[in-house]
């Protein structure tokens, strides 16, 4: 772990940079430290090291790579998600294309969502601020086609029961925020306030056990309640 310099008062973002490989990490650390609200904490060239840095500094995101050597970002990942203590560390995974068959698996483990290692800087800055204010699932196109890409084996004809937990309008919540729809958006599509919105997708997290938004995704394939292919 490399930690780094001490969040300024104004740095209200604090990001760990998890990947084996020494530029993209020091690429990472210039774009983000560049923005007057965001610091990096820590570094990490393996996910052993990721877990350790989320632990020590209590990150607000962590960008990891998937694949590092020893422990790999899919397994750190798992291991952020399963550790009460660091219940608020949102992890976006960074992968290229050749590493699509993992993205479905880390987001399953806990990852709040993904970005592809080209991504545009203005982007990727947006994305964070994002998932940390925990308004959307980042990327919302890009993850629905992997989750729709790699969930299809997962879904089936009747609806599983551990949606009788959730009321009418929270299954119907949970279909738009499955299909990418941020609070507003689902809000101006039911005709209710983003606060209204808000509230049904938290009861909705809160009741099926959802880390967040992403895992809502996840959940919303896995029991049946949205098909590949489903828009609204």
């Amino acid at each position: 772990m490399t930690p780094h310099r001490p969040a300024t008062p104004e740095a209200t973002i604090r990001a760990v940079l998890a990947d084996d490989q020494v530029l993209i990490r020091a690429g990472l650390r210039a774009l983000v430290e560049a923005e007057p609200d965001m610091v990096v904490v820590a570094e990490a060239g393996d996910g052993d090291a990721a877990v350790d840095a989320a632990r020590a500094t209590q990150p607000d995101v962590v960008l990891m790579d998937i694949r590092m050597p020893g422990t790999d970002g899919l397994a750190a990942t798992q291991r952020i998600s399963a550790d009460p203590d660091l219940a608020a560390v949102h992890v976006v995974i960074l992968t290229t294309f050749e590493e699509d068959d993992y993205v479905f698996e880390a987001i399953r483990g806990g990852a709040a969502g993904f970005l592809v290692k080209d991504t545009e800087p203005a982007e990727l800055l947006r994305a964070i601020r994002t998932v940390v204010a925990g308004d959307s699932l980042l990327s919302p196109r890009a993850t629905r086609s992997l989750v729709e890409a790699y969930a299809t084996h997962a879904t089936s004809t009747s609806l599983a029961p551990e949606l009788d937990v959730l009321t009418d309008r929270e299954r119907q919540v949970m279909q738009l925020v499955a299909a990418g729809l941020t609070n507003t958006e689902i809000a101006a599509h039911l005709f209710v306030s983003p606060m209204t919105a808000k509230t049904h997708v938290s009861r909705a997290m809160i009741k099926l056990g959802a880390r967040d938004r992403a895992q809502l995704v996840v959940f919303a394939y896995e029991t049946g309640l949205v098909t590949p292919g489903w828009r609204p």
